[in-house]
This record gives structure tokens, C-alpha cells and sequence, in this order.
């Protein structure tokens, strides 16, 4: 009787009553569940339709051989980008040069180089060698006759930031190589390729070495030299591993290509390393010169320094200020005190020299002193004044 009692206690005992608002939540609950189970089996699919798709190898190498052709298209093409690159140095139009990086075809033989060294295909890489060289010393040419015609030897900004490449320029070559090789071999992302022509620069550093030559500046030849080098091992280099990395070719047969481009960017690194040093170095001793002139010199404190130049010849470092002050406010003596500051601070052999800019201060003080000042005047006597 007692069991009876305690097996009805256990199994009948009532339940918690489900209120209306638990019911409305359990509802919803339920509802949410529902739809993300449905939208789930929906997009479970494979996404295959929206992955990446390799370009066909016998399409590639069509494309690649179209890009390699040396024909008067080309030439024609190239001859109008020397043309504007040349003039826009000149000029020193950094959008003018813009637009010669996009219309220069130098790109398609440098990355049929790259295929051809991965595919071990000798009449491609003679092909594109052709196209390259040609298309090179045509360059050469155009802008050394057009800089000699012009007769303009200043130096100007944008020709000198291609005189003077670093380990920088190499990074963006391989970068751009690896995006040019990307953009051919891969469907939907050929769009890129004038992006990639702008980011390398490749006829730019050409224009400079016929300016070079027409100037007869052996540091603006070589300097601009180094820079197309980097710039076509480069491309070439990573070129390649992009393609093998798509599997076009093998590693057997890119080997002795791949070998040759290490050893060329090898020995280019040992200039490009050296000159990147020189840049951050000079870029600290900037900086340096610069805490230096506004916080000890005492001369400098109360005047306005416009710029501050720093370059290094024959082991000397010639500091150049442009100071904005009154005529009188700085004298020789003074600059000399400075120099013996400064050389004292850096601890290195140092010129400097400055070049005042007077200012002329004039004040007109107003000759109302008694009285009132009269009121501000109200928007109607403005508009009466055509103010």
C-alpha cells in the first residue's frame, strides 16, 4: 500500500504550468530554429562556380607569345610611352610619368621571360629576350635624343628618386613579378595588369639613363641602371614561382633559370643593401640635425625653418637650412658657432650653410585711441557695401 503511494507520487507528480509569455518565446525559439536549419541545407553546397580557375596552358602560352611579339605595334606603343615618360621627368609631372607607365608594354616580355623559364621553352625566351632588348635600347635612345633636343640639365625630384634604388625597389619588383604573373595566369583578374605596370615603373628608370647619357651624369647612368635591373630580375624571379606555384612547368626545368636569378639579385642586393643603410641613415641623422637646430642652437629658436637638407660628399655632411627670419636676425658669426655646435653633437665632419628668406614685418595700428570703438556694423549696412 505504502509502495503503491510513493510509485504514484513519483510518476504523477503535475508538471510547471507553461505560462503564455514562455509559450510566445518557445514559439520564436522554435521559428529562428527553423529558418537557419533552411538556410543552412541552402548554402551547403560546394561553392565551386565561385573559386579562382587557372587560365588553359595552351592559352597562356598563346597570350604570353602575343605579348612577346616584337611587332610595330609595339614599337609604336613603346616609342609614345618613352616619349611622355622623357617629358614628364623633364617636367618633373609625376602624373604625366603615371601615364607612361600605363601605356609602356615592356611588362608582357619580362613575364613570357618568366614562363619560358619555368617551361624550359627556348624559342619563347629568345622571342621575348628579342622584344626585351630592343624595346629597351629603343627607349634608351628616344629619351637620350629628346633630353639632348630639350637641353634641360637640372635634376629635378623625380629624376633623382630614381637614381638612388634600395632593397625597397627590389620588394616591389618581387611583389609586382608576382602579381603580373597572377593577373595572366589566372581567370577574371586580368584588370590588374595597368596597376601592376604602375606599380614597377619599368620605362621611368630607362628615360633616366638617356637622360644620363644626353647630361653626361655617370651617377644618374648607373644609378638608374641598377633600378630597371632590379626591377627586371625582379619581375622575372617571382614571376616564375608564381607560375610553378600554379603548376605550369617543374621545378627541373625552372631549375637552372631560378639559379641564375638568384645569383643576379645576390649581387644586386650587395648595392641596393648598401644604399638602403645610406637611407636610413641619413633619414636618423635628419632627424638628429633636426631636434638638434630647433632645441640647442640658440640662434635658430626664434626664427622659422622652412627645410632642412642633408647630404653626404666625400665623407663630409653638408646640412642646408633655409631660415625664415628679419634680415639682421642671423649672422655669420652665428652660423659658424652653429657648425661648431652641430659638428660637436654628431661627431662628424659637417658644413653648414643657410639661406636667409627676410621677412618684413609692417603694422598699421589703428589711430582711433580716444573714445569708443564705433559698433560692429549689421548685415544690412554689409549688404548695402556689396559684402
Amino acid at each position: 500500500m505504502g509502495e503503491d503511494s510513493m510509485g504514484e507520487d513519483s510518476t504523477d507528480s503535475p508538471e510547471a504550468p507553461i505560462t503564455p509569455e514562455r509559450f510566445r518565446w518557445l514559439r520564436k525559439l522554435a521559428w529562428w530554429k527553423q529558418r537557419f536549419t533552411k538556410a543552412g541545407k541552402r548554402n551547403s553546397g560546394n561553392w565551386f562556380w565561385l573559386a579562382g580557375k587557372s587560365v588553359p596552358l595552351a592559352s597562356l602560352n598563346r597570350n604570353l607569345w602575343r605579348g612577346a611579339e616584337p611587332t610595330s605595334d609595339y614599337f609604336v606603343m613603346l616609342t609614345l610611352s618613352a616619349v611622355i615618360s622623357v617629358l614628364g621627368l623633364l617636367a618633373n609631372s609625376s602624373a604625366t610619368i603615371i601615364g607612361a607607365m600605363i601605356v609602356a608594354p615592356l611588362m608582357g616580355p619580362m613575364i613570357a621571360i618568366a614562363f619560358a623559364m619555368v617551361m624550359n621553352n627556348r624559342r619563347l625566351l629568345k622571342r621575348a629576350g628579342l622584344s626585351m632588348v630592343s624595346g629597351t635600347l629603343l627607349t634608351i635612345a628616344i629619351s637620350a635624343l629628346i633630353s639632348y633636343l630639350v637641353g634641360i640639365d637640372t635634376i629635378s625630384s623625380e629624376i633623382e628618386a630614381r637614381v638612388q634604388p634600395t632593397l625597397i625597389d627590389l620588394g616591389i619588383a618581387l611583389a609586382a613579378g608576382a602579381a603580373g604573373a597572377l593577373a595572366q595566369s589566372r581567370r577574371g583578374i586580368g584588370d590588374a595588369l595597368p596597376g601592376v605596370a604602375i606599380a614597377v615603373a619599368l620605362v621611368p628608370p630607362l628615360s633616366v639613363i638617356g637622360i644620363g647619357i644626353a647630361s653626361g651624369s655617370r651617377l644618374v647612368t648607373v644609378g638608374s641602371t641598377l633600378l630597371f635591373l632590379t626591377n627586371l630580375v625582379g619581375i622575372i624571379f617571382s614571376g616564375g614561382l608564381i607560375f610553378l606555384w600554379q603548376r605550369y612547368g617543374s621545378l627541373q626545368r625552372a631549375q637552372s633559370g631560378l639559379m641564375v636569378s638568384v645569383v643576379i639579385l645576390l649581387l644586386l642586393g650587395l648595392p641596393l643593401g648598401l644604399s638602403f643603410h645610406d637611407l636610413v641613415l641619413r633619414d636618423q641623422t635628419r632627424r638628429e640635425i633636426s631636434s638638434l637646430v630647433r632645441s640647442e642652437i640658440d640662434v635658430f629658436q626664434d626664427v622659422r625653418i622652412r627645410e632642412i637638407d642633408l647630404e653626404r660628399r666625400e665623407g663630409i655632411l653638408w646640412v642646408t637650412l633655409e631660415v625664415a627670419a628679419r634680415p639682421d636676425t642671423i649672422t655669420e658669426d652665428d652660423v659658424r658657432r652653429a657648425q661648431a655646435r652641430l659638428e660637436d653633437q654628431v661627431d662628424l665632419p659637417l658644413n653648414l650653410n643657410v639661406t636667409l628668406v627676410p621677412v618684413e614685418l609692417f603694422e598699421a595700428p589703428t589711430q582711433r585711441s580716444d573714445g569708443p570703438l564705433p559698433p560692429a556694423p549689421s548685415p544690412e549696412d554689409l549688404e548695402d557695401l556689396g559684402i
